[in-house]
């Protein structure tokens, strides 16, 4: 396994069709509020297929969960899984999937500016991976989102094997190639996770968790 590093709605409630999302999320975290996603896919009624997606998310994160960042203990961190297959409409999706992680661990709704901000600035990192990986990657494979008392980490894996970089130079006027920017300027670290041998790759990035 490698690692490289090239050199608004923020407290608004889930948006509708939340429980797709949810359906297809779980957490290695408290049991309420694992019982409060499954209520949740239950009250929407969630398809069979979902459900069993839910049943397989209780998992280890990918490899990229140890490919770099700050390190944290894996006893600390709650984590929660959103996979893509057989999905339309990843972006608002990916976004609402974590708008929920973020109301279930306490982000949101946000008393301050600054934790409004902090939460605005998660969902716009997994706008702008998500949107990366449908642009140059065929499409995201899974989405990966967890949090300690001080860092929350994304994930978005895919098939690609291009290498995410922020254009040079950047030209704040010019249309596109500003998502990796974006994420460069936001993020106390990211980088590129690759396994040997396995196609594709993940892309990480690491959020500080509001005061």
């Amino acid at each position: 396994m490698s690692t490289t590093r090239p050199c608004s709605p923020g407290d608004r409630g889930p948006e509708p069709g939340a429980g797709g999302a949810s359906g297809m999320s779980a957490e290695r975290a408290a049991p309420e509020e694992e019982a409060a996603s499954v209520a949740s896919a239950s009250s929407t009624a969630a398809t069979s297929s979902a459900v069993s997606a839910a049943s397989a998310e209780d998992a280890s994160p990918s490899e990229g969960g140890s490919g770099g960042g700050s390190p944290s203990s894996a006893a600390a961190r709650r984590t929660r899984r959103l996979n893509f297959d057989g999905q339309s409409g990843v972006v608002p999706l990916a976004r609402d999937f974590a708008r929920q992680a973020l109301y279930a661990w306490g982000w949101l709704p946000a008393a301050t500016a600054d934790q409004r901000a902090a939460a605005e600035d998660v969902l716009l990192v997994v706008s702008e991976l998500v949107t990366n990986a449908c642009l140059h990657a065929e499409g995201p494979d899974d989405l990966w989102i967890s949090c300690d008392n001080k860092v929350l980490r994304i994930e978005v894996s895919d098939k690609g094997a291009g290498q995410p970089a922020p254009r040079t130079p950047h030209r704040a006027g010019r249309p596109g190639g500003h998502g990796m920017f974006i994420v460069q300027r936001l993020c106390l670290d990211w980088g590129v996770v690759r396994t040997s041998g396995a196609a594709g790759k993940t892309v990480w990035a690491e959020l500080g968790a509001p005061a």
